[in-house]
């Protein structure tokens, strides 16, 4: 794993607070699937790339909540990072934010 990758704070974007919240996968090194499940609190993820090294990890279902909240800072990254998103789609739920090398 590149140093980047281990220096690098993951983060849980959470739709019910303005402040993201540091986590570590519980190895030290990566996410296993079990645990994004508990931290997303969801039984499927998708992943959204931000850059060449940082990915979101999302609740793919999480729009078929009821209620669904959305994540402002994740969708605010996402359409940061990748324009072409605005207006068409959002993150529901919540989200992790991390190195790429971070989930495997």
């Amino acid at each position: 794993m590149s140093k980047t990758a281990t220096a690098y704070q993951p983060q849980l974007l959470d739709p019910h607070s303005a402040a993201p919240q540091p986590v570590s996968p519980a190895n030290g090194r990566s996410f296993k699937l079990a645990e994004l499940y508990r931290l997303l609190d969801c039984r499927l993820v998708d992943v959204i790339r931000l850059t060449p090294e940082l990915i979101l990890i999302i609740d793919d279902e999480g729009k078929f909540r009821n209620p669904a909240y959305l994540n402002l800072v994740a969708t605010y990254l996402w359409y940061h990072h990748q324009p072409e998103a605005r207006g068409i789609d959002s993150i529901v739920g919540r989200a992790i934010l991390c190195h790429d090398k971070q989930f495997k």
